[in-house]
């Protein structure tokens, strides 16, 4: 008896999930992505890594949200094929990037564009 369509997508998407985390090199981010310190406060929103980022995720503030992603593989700009996360807006409003192992610069842009999404009579 043929497999029913449910099923059939069910293998078909296990086969894609399968080869995506072998191009994507997942195991080996695993060891590699270092561990971000977030301040107690902060309210994060784990998102999809969809468009090519590795890593998804949202700052979550009552002014609105800080984008945060991180690119090993240049999809989404260029940085010589070195790792990088990129926030969005930054302190100005534009994008800013600060190479994989910056994490206390992340976290500090980070806490720079929430006070640019802060009204200027709240600073």
């Amino acid at each position: 008896m043929p497999a029913s369509k449910e099923t059939t997508r069910y293998l078909n998407r296990i086969q894609m999930q399968c080869e995506l985390e072998s191009l994507c090199e997942w195991r080996k981010w695993v060891r590699e992505i270092p561990a971000l310190g977030f301040p107690p406060e902060w309210k994060i929103r784990i998102i999809p890594p969809f468009l090519g980022a590795l890593i998804r995720f949202v700052v979550v503030t009552e002014f609105g949200e800080i984008s945060v992603y991180l690119d090993a593989y240049d999809n989404l700009g260029c940085m010589g094929m070195k790792p990088y996360w990129e926030i969005y807006p930054g302190e100005t409003g534009d994008p800013v990037r600060f190479m994989m192992n910056e994490t206390v610069e992340l976290i500090e842009g980070i806490k720079k564009a929430i006070d640019y999404l802060k009204p200027k009579d709240v600073l």
